[in-house]
């Protein structure tokens, strides 16, 4: 209460002053619902049991039971815009964030990759009304490079209308070894992955101590709470018991499989009866032509991805078992849906890097199955796969399903997440809320989108928003409320009209009718083909009438170039996908590829980590030793996966490295006198580029050379200084390995190939 607003009597003292209290707000009667919004990643249309799969999923189901399912809910193709859309209720392009938040800010409204202030989150309004706010999980709202202690914090949950904030930032991490943020710090895993830790169920405990901390004291404060699993994202990581459990349940194979899905759903009423099941996307080989062992292996990847699911879908039930525990699960507004379709990223054949003893099998020929892009996997190849596929899903696996697989997951739609056709952008949502939808387990056909949801929530608990919050003047909502399908399930949509855009590819849904055209990088967009849909009569999007209906098609695409200029969409960028490094604006953190660090310091997230894979490096590090016990990690980056680590044991200087399923060693004895020393590694290319040798030195000597078949990145997990405290580069010390002796600094140069 300011000044201004205080009605009572200031008098000279308290015996003739009249006291007021601000009004509590009105969210505080007791009877205001409780929010929460869960968002799963990369699962696509068909992977929930109610939406027709095999894949146990009973406590998304029960929600459907008493819910509604929507068979006609889209989002944009990739994780980053979904999750501006579904925060703001307005279009991504037009908050800022036209694509992963991994691209940085390239310079132009559309494409900050940080949500604008004129857009203010769903946390910040509610936090207005009174209501405790609280996120958990996956952010991946802001540029790569502010992931770090350092910040800048201003995209970060708790600037924007969070008051908890437990995840992690990037875009995806390790389900084992992730790399989290407690409110605005970084913290390490409260277990190892041997004593039972996976990040979901830590997620999940955080998730119901923020509810007991408000629920216990002020019980009468109802709260928001975002819980964005890291699951279904690769790499996909379960414990064993979940992937045993699908043992042979895929082994009919991804056409079987994709016709059981189809089949099942048209049961559920979750498409229509007269919906066609498309064909193979290209690239997506007949499940007959594979060899046994080569469908053993692709069967071991579905049934890790089925267990995560399902793991998944257990820790969201500890969730709600617990608001049924302190009654508050009718109380509580629940959206359930997914960021995008099923990802492509396996390639046709699948991703499988594995670490095994005392360094890594590597498979391939020191490639993953990705690196192939097609290639048939040769038979020892897959004999050497046959001996380890056990490891699958467990800490020192990394593994990501074929593109056969990811069809099945967006039954019964074409193509994948990216894109914008519907295996894109059209997912299962699910609402349950018993005071407002009478009619549970029904399935709502009318179109709507993610940047819908933030408007039927404040149309639910009657919150009108404020022109102004934070200081910064508001940009309209333009998400449409469909509170109304509540109760009438065959009124026409009420949604005008809805653009896609993403690298290029281009979409727009009016009155029942889509255009869509997939765009190659680099081609001129004069020359992109589009289709045309009437998805009222094709929900799969395989009756194309762009030459019976070409006036129909013309107004369309006329009308997505009009919405692309209401959304600030222009201008268009089909540039590829980045990880967290080349940021193109100047002043960028990986401008220099000079990098400097003094401990102590802070985890230094994988975005932020030296981009070793783009050149000739070398790491300095200036230590002081103060005997000949000293020993542990003075560097180390990346993990078992890809990573490699600089340290000391036995008094032997050592270095390990991994790449791709491969690793390898190298050690040299040294005399260990007290005092300042320096310990380096320089790393140098081969000439065909993809290996190279590594050398380390101490004091600028050289001491011992290894030759190194490939050379990456070495990004994910991130890096750190005088251990090696996520995944372990190597099985030759165990983790952390702190550092004994003093490191003074650490410098990484890298010399970019030309």
């Amino acid at each position: 209460m300011s000044t201004t607003d205080f009605k009572g009597k200031i008098g000279t003292t308290f015996s003739n002053s009249t006291p007021d209290w601000p009004e509590a707000p009105s969210s505080h009667d007791g009877t205001s619902p409780n929010v929460l919004v869960v968002l799963l990643d990369d699962t696509g249309f068909g992977n929930f049991g109610c939406y027709g799969s095999v894949i146990d999923t009973p406590y998304f189901d029960e929600l459907a039971a008493g819910g509604l399912r929507y068979s006609n809910f889209h989002v944009t193709p990739l994780c980053s815009p979904t999750r501006a859309s579904l925060l703001t209720g307005r279009n991504h392009h037009a908050v800022g964030m036209g694509s992963l938040a991994n691209m940085h800010d390239i310079g132009f409204p559309s494409r900050r990759a940080l949500v604008s202030r004129n857009a203010g989150t769903l946390a910040e309004i509610l936090r207005e009304e009174g209501y405790s706010t609280y996120a958990l999980g996956k952010w991946h709202l802001n540029p790569a490079e502010h992931n770090s202690a350092a910040g800048p914090r201003h995209g970060w949950p708790l600037q924007r209308g969070f008051d908890r904030f437990y995840g992690f930032l990037p875009g995806a991490t390790d389900q084992y070894y992730p790399e989290l943020t407690h409110d605005n710090h970084p913290v390490f895993p409260p277990k190892t992955p041997d004593e039972g830790y996976h990040v979901t169920d830590d997620l999940v405990d955080h998730a119901i101590e923020y509810i007991n901390d408000q629920k216990s004291i002020y019980p009468d404060t109802p709260f928001f709470m975002y819980f964005a699993t890291g699951a279904m994202h690769e790499p996909h990581h379960a414990p064993k018991d979940y992937i045993d459990k699908y043992r042979g349940k895929f082994d009919a194979g991804w056409d079987g499989i994709r016709e059981e899905y189809f089949r099942r759903q048209k049961e559920l009423g979750v498409i229509p009866s007269d919906t066609v099941l498309p064909p193979r996307n290209p690239g997506v080989k007949p499940w007959d032509e594979l060899e046994d062992k080569e469908k053993a292996f692709m069967c071991r990847l579905q049934e890790t991805w089925a267990g995560f699911l399902e793991h998944t879908d257990r820790q969201i039930g500890r969730i709600v078992d617990h608001l049924k525990s302190i009654d508050q699960f009718d109380n509580t507004i629940i959206v359930l849906t997914a960021d995008n379709g099923t990802s492509q990223g396996g390639g046709p054949t699948g991703v499988m890097y594995l670490g095994s003893g005392g360094g890594l099998s590597a498979l391939n020929d020191g490639r993953a199955a990705i690196e192939a892009r097609g290639r048939k996997l040769n038979e020892e190849n897959m004999d050497e796969m046959a001996e380890v596929m056990d490891d699958i899903g467990g800490p020192k696996s990394f593994t990501d399903i074929p593109w056969g697989w990811s069809q099945v997951g967006n039954t019964p739609l074409r193509w994948y997440k990216q894109d914008t056709h519907g295996g894109g952008v059209r997912v299962p949502m699910i609402v349950h809320h018993p005071e407002s939808i009478k009619t549970g387990g029904s399935v709502r056909n009318q179109f709507h989108h993610v940047s819908d949801i933030t408007p039927t929530i404040l149309d639910m608990l009657d919150i009108t928003p404020m022109d102004s919050y934070n200081g910064h003047a508001q940009l309209p909502i333009t998400g449409t409320s469909f509170r109304y399908t509540y109760e009438n399930p065959d009124q026409p949509s009420q949604k005008g009209v809805q653009y896609f855009e993403m690298i290029g590819h281009r979409g727009i849904w009016h009155d029942g009718w889509k255009a869509v055209t997939r765009h190659a990088p680099g081609a001129s967009y004069d020359d992109d083909v589009w289709e045309l849909y009437n998805l009222a009569e094709d929900f799969s999007e395989m009756n194309n009438l762009a030459e019976s209906e070409p006036e129909r098609l013309r107004e369309l695409i006329d009308l997505w170039w009009i919405e692309a200029g209401k959304n600030n969409v222009l201008p268009l960028a089909d540039r590829t996908i980045q990880s967290g490094g080349s940021s193109p604006h100047p002043g960028a953190y990986h401008e220099s590829l000079r990098y400097r660090f003094t401990p102590p310091i802070s985890h230094i997230p994988s975005s932020l980590a030296p981009q070793i894979g783009r050149g000739n490096w070398q790491v300095d590090a200036s230590i002081q030793i103060s005997g000949d016990d000293s020993e542990g990690v003075i560097y180390s980056q990346g993990s078992v996966i890809d990573g490699f680590s600089l340290y000391i044991k036995d008094k032997q200087i050592c270095f390990a490295h991994s790449a791709l399923g491969k690793g390898m060693s190298v050690s040299s004895p040294f005399k260990l006198e007290p005092g300042p020393m320096q310990v380096s590694v320089r790393f140098e290319y081969a000439e065909r580029g993809r290996g190279g040798t590594a050398t380390i030195m101490v004091d600028g000597e050289p001491l011992e050379s290894l030759t190194v078949p490939i050379n990456r990145n070495a990004q994910k997990n991130g890096a750190d200084i005088g251990k090696d405290i996520l995944s372990p580069v190597t099985d030759d010390y165990s983790a952390p390995f702190a550092f004994t002796d003093v490191i003074h600094s650490v410098e990484v140069v890298i010399d970019p190939r030309k």
